[in-house]
């Protein structure tokens, strides 16, 4: 009783301080610069320790409802059969990503100190930052699905705010406006999944779904769609890398572990619900997310967007493991993306703000002495990123090739071509913004970061390692029964139960392919001016630089479609139905009572002719 009692209270401290802190900033104490961040940061402080407590105490507990569900807060009930508790879902799953959630988000909000310290929104970007992490942690410990699609809305609404904070800008206030759109066709189909299990199983209660099993194909993929809108994937995808026209650090916060992590999340928390049908197509949505965004960053000259990219290519890979029986492996990359990847942009972010806000790579170079703690530490995320041996991706990546390898040979050899991929292009990032000598005098000026900026970077860097030898450790946790909610895994293979043959073929493929990529970069990058690789690949290259015309078909698909029945129904409102309905009826009555208005004219010799000639009328008809 006393431990379910501290489960509770901390939950609801995770939960409910970040949105006290956002109602705070929002209702007055925006008007102080600092005590906004103090609010925020310390919030989002005492969140990350709530969350490290709940780990360490409960996380080999079984799955469970708190409150109770005798004691749970009814929200929601309509007749007999559609009841909805306001409750958490506090399992060893759930605790896992909270502590990625909430270390993520300290971490950047102690990086926004420095990087923000002179924005005019200083106030209302802390108080986003607030208001996301709570959104964020909502979809975490959400205990059924009304509740996780109410959470999943609210970061797509946060996130709007975030990445349209510099809305003056129209580039900005696009983004803003584009993934907000796109997010809302996935949740379309996600909002009808739900439906859908509610009339299959009769609940949306998460903890009774899992004792009751899968639901048809058709209502996985609508589920299915939510993860495609949130996590980016094909054809989906456009949104992700618009984003990065928010601040640096919302791009952090963003990609590494929170709003695009959260489609993953959903689909390892509810596999049970997928049939082995929608689990292939699963997979290979994943498998040519993963391809498409990894050939699509080769020829990105933004070094936000080469890592925008590289997040997509990423959750490609994370999905096509779900997809692959493996929600165990895609968990496990998820965790280790979430340190590497936040540190990549975090360190993209302290080249951007000591250069200037340059953001070009081809107008950077030299930085590798004038940012030494940066300089090592994006190494470090690039080799993590790229499965370099003994880093955290090398061991996540190759569970996941494994994986693949163990249930669809297919997308193994595509997942070692992506890992090839992945490490040629990070390689071209480094030689050109680090390497040589500087290209402009952004380049040539700039200095280390502050402190606030650095040591986010530096303790990232620990992680970016240190989670790769926490694998064993890990693996042992992410095989304990009790993550999955019961034994109704639906044919998945546990990381535990992979062959000999299936690990030993990931390990050599991928540490070959991540070597002989990096290798390649080496060689084509080392010294290189100019990009070499438009002229010698043609066609494909500007295919690669404009991403493959996806925005393009999108904007002629929208022309010929929605803009055009918009057009029409514009002419049938205007002509039809206001001109021949509205006013045509109008018109003929005024017209009408105008003409009724000059035979009621009050004069005498008037009627007495309407008289005379009504009479003639009658005779005529009589004798005629």
């Amino acid at each position: 009783m006393i431990d379910q009692e501290l489960k509770l209270t901390l939950a609801m401290g995770v939960l409910l301080l970040p949105l006290l802190a956002a109602v705070s900033i929002g209702l007055g104490a925006r008007r102080w610069r600092g005590l906004s961040a103090g609010l925020s940061l310390g919030a989002s402080v005492i969140a990350f320790l709530c969350s490290l407590i709940l780990f360490i105490k409960f996380h080999g507990a079984p799955a469970a409802i708190v409150p109770a569900p005798d004691a749970g807060i009814q929200w929601l009930q309509l007749g007999e059969e559609f009841k909805v508790d306001f409750a958490a879902l506090i399992d060893p799953l759930s605790l896992l990503m909270l502590l990625i959630v909430t270390t993520v988000g300290t971490l950047v909000q102690i990086f926004s100190l420095a990087y923000m310290r002179t924005d005019a929104g200083y106030s209302r970007y802390f108080a986003g930052l607030s208001l996301f992490l709570f959104s964020m942690i909502g979809i975490v410990l959400a205990s059924n699905l009304l509740l996780l699609f109410i959470f999943w809305e609210l970061v797509g609404v946060s996130s709007y705010l975030l990445i349209s904070h510099w809305f003056e800008k129209p580039a900005a206030a696009d983004a803003g406006k584009k993934a907000f759109i796109t997010n809302r066709i996935g949740d379309f189909g996600f909002l009808l999944g739900i439906l859908f299990v509610w009339q299959i199983h009769g609940t949306l209660d998460i903890i009774e779904l899992a004792g009751m099993g899968a639901v048809t194909t058709t209502t996985g993929l609508l589920i299915f769609c939510g993860a495609v809108g949130k996590s980016a994937q094909f054809p989906l995808h456009v949104w992700l890398p618009d984003a990065m026209e928010g601040p640096t650090p919302v791009s952090a916060l963003i990609h590494a572990a929170t709003m695009v992590a959260a489609g993953v999340y959903m689909l390892c928390k509810l596999f049970f619900l997928f049939t082995a049908d929608a689990l292939v197509i699963i997979s290979w949505v994943g498998g040519i997310t993963a391809l498409l965004a990894a050939l699509m960053a080769i020829q990105q000259n933004d070094i936000k967007r080469i890592l925008a990219y590289s997040t997509l290519s990423q959750l490609g890979y994370m999905v096509m493991a779900v997809g692959c029986a493996g929600p165990a492996a895609s968990l496990f990359h998820l965790t280790t993306h979430a340190a590497f990847k936040a540190l990549l942009f975090l360190g993209a972010g302290a080249v951007i703000y000591s250069c200037h806000h340059e953001q070009d790579i081809w107008k950077l170079g030299g930085l590798r002495k004038k940012l030494p703690i940066t300089f090592r530490a994006f190494v470090i995320g690039a080799l993590a990123l790229t499965g370099f041996p003994l880093m955290s991706g090398f061991w996540s990546k190759d569970a996941i090739l494994a994986q693949a390898y163990a249930t669809n040979q297919p997308l193994f050899y595509l997942g070692v071509i992506v890992a090839l991929l992945t490490a040629f292009y990070m390689m071209r990032c480094v030689l050109v913004a680090f390497d040589g000598d500087s290209r402009s005098d952004a380049a040539n000026d700039a200095k280390e970061s502050p402190a606030e900026m650095t040591l986010p970077l530096i303790l990232l860097s620990a992680l970016s390692i240190g989670l790769g030898w926490s694998w064993f450790g890990l693996k042992v946790f992410l095989m304990n029964p009790v993550i999955w909610l019961g034994s109704k895994m639906n044919g998945a293979v546990p990381l535990n139960q992979i062959s000999p043959t299936a690990d030993l073929a990931a390990i050599i493929a991928g540490t070959v392919a991540s070597l002989a990529g990096l290798a390649l970069g080496w060689v084509i990058y080392k010294g290189a001016k100019e990009d070499p690789l438009p002229s010698k690949l043609g066609a494909m290259a500007r295919g690669m630089r404009d991403k493959f015309y996806f925005d393009e078909i999108y904007a002629w698909l929208n022309k010929w479609t929605q803009e055009r029945l918009s057009h029409y129904a514009d002419w049938f409102d205007r002509w039809i139905i206001a001109g021949l309905g509205v006013r045509g009826t109008s018109g003929a009555v005024d017209l009408t009572g105008c003409l009724l208005r000059l035979v009621q004219s009050g004069n005498l010799q008037t009627y007495a002719l309407l008289l005379a000639l009504g009479l003639l009328v009658m005779l005529a008809f009589f004798l005629f």
